[in-house]
């Protein structure tokens, strides 16, 4: 049944990515941008400046860092749906005052990939982290530093981790390991059960 659920809401979370992917790919609903040319290819003052006064509407731009952003402003603020690239890191999803908010796929240059919930440019609430090596979490962050890949010390709170040769754990975590009450379900069938403090099982039920 856990497995079902479990299964169930990264299936969810995974639809809604791919979702908003495709809102962000086609045509907004919004008008284009006043002076809004898609084939910028470099940062200008000019441009900057703009920029600044789009507002309800849909654009693309570059930052001084070579940051690209196509998607939507208001009061020259990436704001609605929008794609977000840079050094091999792509975002596609919402913002809110110029900030990731809402739903969102952040992709890293490694090919890990994050597809879920953020609040103010952080993972907020439920998500899912899918690791380049197969392996995906399931479950609650705390985590800061977004445009950086998971430091495999993020995973805090309950969560699922299923792993790539079959094993999944069903529990709590602190600081990237399995700490508290939780279930571990190797591949095998054994199943380890009970209270747990950095990855080892202390306490079985």
């Amino acid at each position: 049944m856990i497995v079902a659920l479990t299964m169930k809401k990264f299936l969810g979370i995974l639809v809604l990515g791919l979702l908003f992917s495709n809102l962000a790919q086609g045509e907004s609903l919004l008008p284009k941008c006043e002076g809004n040319d898609e084939k910028i290819s470099s940062f200008s003052v000019k441009h900057f400046r703009m920029v600044r006064k789009w507002t309800n509407c849909h654009g693309t731009t570059i930052s001084p860092k070579g940051a690209k952003y196509v998607g939507e402003f208001y009061k020259g603020k990436f704001h609605g749906q929008g794609i977000y690239t840079k050094d091999g890191r792509k975002y596609v999803g919402q913002y809110k005052n110029h900030k990731r908010h809402g739903q969102g796929t952040y992709t890293y240059a490694n090919g890990d990939m994050y597809v879920g919930e953020w609040k103010e440019h952080k993972y907020y609430g439920k998500g899912t982290y899918i690791y380049s090596n197969g392996d995906k979490y399931i479950g609650e962050w705390k985590k800061d530093k977004y445009f950086a890949p998971d430091n495999l010390k993020e995973r805090d709170g309950k969560g699922t981790y299923i792993y790539i040769n079959g094993d999944k754990y069903v529990g709590e975590w602190k600081k990237g390991k399995r700490h508290g009450k939780g279930t571990f379900t190797h591949a095998n069938g054994k199943v380890e059960e009970g209270i747990w403090k950095k990855n080892k099982l202390v306490k079985s039920k």
